[in-house]
C-alpha cells in the first residue's frame, strides 16, 4: 500500500518493482530500476527517505527515521533481508547484510559491507570499501576483488527480477 502523510506522497520512478504486502508512506523518493520486496516498510512520516537507483531493499526491511534526520540510501545500495536502517547514510554500491541494523547518523562507506546481523550504532562510520561485521559492528578487513564481483552480480540480478516481476503486474 502507497499512502500520503498529510501534504507529503511518496515519489516512486515507474520503473520500480513494489512487491506484494509492501508499504510505502509519506515523504519517501525511490529512483528509477530499484526493487521493493514483499513485506518491507518504508515510512517518511517523520524526515525524509530516499532511496537511489538500481537498488534493492530486500523482504521484511523497515526503513524510518527521527525528527530532522532524513534517511538515505545513495544509488546501487543493497539491503538485505529484515534489515533495518533508521535515520543513516549508505553511501553508494554498500552492501547491508540480512538482519543488520543502522542506527541514527550512521554512514556507511561508497563500497562498505555490513555483514549479516551486524548492529552500526548511533553516529558509527563505516569507511569506504570495508567490511564490518558484529555488535558494535568493527571494521575487520577491506572489500577484495572478490566480494566486489558478488556485489556486483546482486546489483544486476535484482535489477533483473524487478523488471521481471514488474512485467508480471501489466
Amino acid at each position: 500500500m502507497i499512502y500520503p502523510y498529510k501534504d507529503k506522497e511518496p515519489n516512486i520512478d515507474p520503473s520500480v518493482f513494489i512487491a506484494d504486502h509492501v508499504t510505502i508512506t509519506g515523504d519517501v523518493t525511490i529512483g528509477e530500476d530499484t526493487s521493493i520486496w514483499f513485506g518491507t516498510v518504508i515510512r517518511g512520516d517523520v524526515a525524509p527517505t530516499i532511496i537511489g537507483k538500481r537498488c534493492s531493499i530486500q523482504d521484511l526491511s523497515c526503513l524510518h527515521q527521527s525528527p530532522n534526520n532524513p534517511l538515505i540510501i545513495e544509488d546501487e545500495v543493497i539491503v538485505g533481508h529484515q534489515a533495518t536502517l533508521h535515520s543513516c547514510i549508505v553511501r553508494k554500491r554498500a552492501l547491508i547484510g540480512m538482519g543488520s541494523i543502522i542506527l541514527d547518523g550512521a554512514e556507511i562507506g561508497e563500497g562498505a559491507l555490513v555483514a549479516a546481523g551486524s548492529l552500526v550504532p548511533p553516529g558509527k562510520k563505516i569507511p569506504p570499501n570495508s567490511v564490518a561485521m558484529g555488535n558494535p559492528a568493527k571494521v575487520v578487513r577491506q572489500v577484495t576483488e572478490e566480494d566486489r564481483k558478488d556485489m556486483d552480480r546482486i546489483i544486476q540480478e535484482y535489477v533483473e527480477k524487478g523488471k521481471y516481476y514488474q512485467s508480471l503486474k501489466k
